[in-house]
């Protein structure tokens, strides 16, 4: 069986081939800022990163001959995890998402492709607005502002489930915290195979990060969206993006901070450190979720490749439960397995509604 996932970022483009569910070639196309530049939102990329997409297959000997076409899924209404076959109303909602992020492109991308291959099949895979909460988790203290989530599921429940495999247990018998760190950071409480409570990344919940807020003081919050300043969509780039290790140090870049550190830079270190202290935090505080009961705390994601990060994390979580490291993120490998599976019936295929 012949798979493509694709996999978008905000400044690059991921391809995988697969046969079955081994990796033959992978390749990440970087999309250069002055390309970015000339469309005004990220849905008007969709031509250029098609065409970039074509080029990169064909030159690297690939021809549009592909059983399944797999893309990671955008920011659509909330929806229970699993694979979803692509469809005109996942496609129309993934046109007017919630927020705006180049993962919307991957289910317009997959669909468009599988189009031009007789009786080829499109799928997308744990979108990052996967809801499992259980509905006490949704309440807060503004009823018109329920929490919301938006996370990095697909990299999560796939780490959750080799780290399972690896340790000879279950995944719907585990309870563990997780959490992907990259420039945004999401952390999920993975309960008997269910996300029962996990964070709103883009929305401004949890940790700052390299380039987000996280959670804010609402008050000076509010004032500063009425300053005068900032335009509404100024203060949205500014919260997302514009802020994290990037205001306070003016790059994203942990392992420059890093460098900063070891040159003796003390401010850096405050700063690195806040954040991960911030974490530890908002990572320790799901321990009540299940009567302080954790079978494992899992760090993965870009930034688990910090030996400065992780050892720090676990010095401040490791009196809860075990930590265990997954370097990198792996969605290219867990896109093409999840529809590996959904092709030969090992796993239910659901159809967005």
């Amino acid at each position: 069986m012949r798979i493509l996932a694709i996999n978008p970022g905000m400044i690059s483009t991921k391809i995988g081939v697969f046969i079955d569910e081994d990796l033959e070639w992978h390749s990440t196309i970087n999309h250069p800022f002055d390309e970015l530049c000339q469309y005004p939102f990220i849905m008007d990329e969709f031509p250029y990163r098609r065409e970039k997409l074509v080029e990169e297959l064909e030159q690297n000997g690939y021809k549009l001959d592909f059983d399944v076409v797999v893309g990671r899924g955008g920011l659509v209404k909330p929806i229970e995890s699993g694979v979803y076959e692509l469809n005109d109303k996942v496609i129309e909602d993934t046109r007017h998402p919630r927020l705006h992020h180049a993962c919307n492109l991957g289910p317009l991308l997959a669909l468009s492709l599988a189009k031009e291959i007789p009786g080829c099949r499109a799928f997308t895979v744990d979108p990052g607005v996967v809801d499992e909460l259980d509905d006490i988790a949704r309440i807060t203290g503004l009823p018109e502002m329920p929490h919301q989530t938006i996370w990095h599921a697909l990299n999560q429940r796939e780490i959750a489930k080799r780290h399972c495999r690896e340790h000879g247990v279950k995944y719907e018998e585990q309870t563990l915290i997780v959490t992907h760190m990259g420039s945004g950071i999401s952390f999920a409480l993975h309960h008997k195979g269910r996300a029962i409570e996990c964070s709103d990344a883009l929305g401004g919940h949890g940790p700052f990060t390299p380039s987000r807020t996280g959670t804010l003081p609402s008050a000076q919050l509010i004032k500063l969206c009425y300053s005068g300043k900032y335009t509404e969509e100024e203060m949205l780039r500014k919260i997302n993006g514009h802020s994290g290790l990037t205001a306070h140090l003016g790059t994203n870049d942990v392992r420059e901070v890093e460098k900063r550190i070891r040159e003796g830079d003390a401010h850096a270190k405050l700063v690195l450190d806040a954040m991960i202290y911030q974490l530890a935090r908002y990572l320790g505080s799901l321990a009540p979720v299940t009567n302080g009961h954790v079978d494992a705390i899992i760090l993965t994601g870009a930034i688990s490749q910090s030996k400065y990060v992780t050892d720090a994390l676990k010095e401040r979580l490791s009196y809860l439960a075990p930590v265990y490291v997954y370097p990198g993120e792996d969605e290219l490998t867990a896109l093409a397995h999840n529809a590996y599976r959904a092709m030969t019936g090992q796993e239910g295929i659901k159809e967005y509604e």
